[in-house]
């Protein structure tokens, strides 16, 4: 395969998976506004204000704050978008010419676990500040989210990478997600010569189900530290800086979880994020897998348009 169809095809990939991101994250972000706000409360459980993520969602309801359940959606759109168009390019990239230069027809669950892990690595690095800041607006309080650029503008340039340290070890998370993807639906399509390498709808969903529920569960505690890291000052801890200023680090969000909730602390919120997850990365992998061949023929009529005006211009 030459040079441009090799980056033709992970441009492919990686614009099929973005819009895929794109459209799952808005479907989901009421749901995933709730998970987040119930995920960062930290507190005894005789003084919790939300005993389940219904109770998010109720308090929204009562103060007339609906439309809350959806501040800083544009920002998780746009970081959404990136982080899965770099995400997918990287991946697609550094996976083909892995098995250009080895010779393999096919990549290992070893190769591809580092790989993943390298993509999700260079997406992390570069899209963190938007995470932060997507952070900071869905746990605000309701009707107080403020804007990127205000959200931005009033922390220092360290505090918009916080938690990149603990994001960064969580590349494992999709390392694993799409690896057990991808050898999943290789299985499903062994023996079919001469049929695209595609998945029915209803097999992508299921699939990306599955892949996602064993990464969530497995990284889950570093998870809910991330969230900790993250999460927007409240009124309520207003009073007890020392305290929110001690959770901005992996060893105090630790801490903090230990002292206050136990050992099923780390665990606060599971079944939230299993759902909110595994629905989200279900239906991003459903929708790439049916954006895949409408982007590729669509990116091919773009080429074969200017290719044809490039040779009426030199013939003319």
């Amino acid at each position: 395969m030459g040079g441009g169809g090799f980056d033709m095809e992970s441009l492919v990939d990686a614009t099929a998976g973005a819009i895929g991101s794109l459209a799952s994250t808005t479907i989901l972000y009421p749901l995933d506004t709730c998970k987040t706000k119930y995920q960062a409360e930290l507190r005894t459980p005789h003084l919790r204000k939300y005993r389940n993520l219904s109770d998010v969602l109720w308090e929204a309801i009562s103060k007339r704050q609906v439309l809350s359940l959806f501040q800083g959606l544009g920002t998780k759109n746009l970081q959404s978008f990136i982080s899965s168009f770099i995400y997918f390019y990287g991946y697609s990239f550094f996976r083909k010419m892995y098995i250009e230069r080895s010779g393999y027809k096919s990549i290992g669950t070893r190769a591809n676990l580092l790989i993943a892990a390298v993509a999700g690595a260079c997406t992390v690095a570069i899209t963190q500040p938007l995470d932060t800041a997507a952070s900071r607006m869905q746990t605000s309080d309701f009707g107080k989210s403020k804007g990127l650029w205000k959200t931005l503008s009033e922390e220092t340039w360290g505090e918009a990478f916080d938690g990149l340290g603990i994001s960064i070890l969580l590349t494992i998370n999709p390392a694993i997600q799409y690896t057990a993807f991808d050898q999943l639906k290789q299985r499903l399509l062994e023996g079919k010569a001469g049929n695209p390498q595609s998945l029915s709808a209803l097999n992508a969903f299921l699939l990306g189900a599955a892949s996602k529920c064993a990464a969530t569960c497995l990284t889950y505690p570093a998870i809910r530290c991330k969230v900790m890291i993250q999460a927007a000052e409240s009124e309520e801890d207003s009073n007890d800086e020392l305290d929110v200023q001690s959770r901005k680090t992996v060893t105090g969000a630790l801490s903090a979880i230990w002292n206050k909730e136990g050992l099923l602390g780390f665990f606060k919120g599971l079944r939230a994020q299993i759902l909110k997850t595994v629905l989200s990365s279900a239906l991003l992998l459903m929708i790439k897998e049916k954006l895949t061949k409408s982007t590729w023929v669509l990116f091919l009529g773009i080429r074969r348009f200017l290719f044809l005006n490039r040779s009426r211009l030199k013939s003319s």
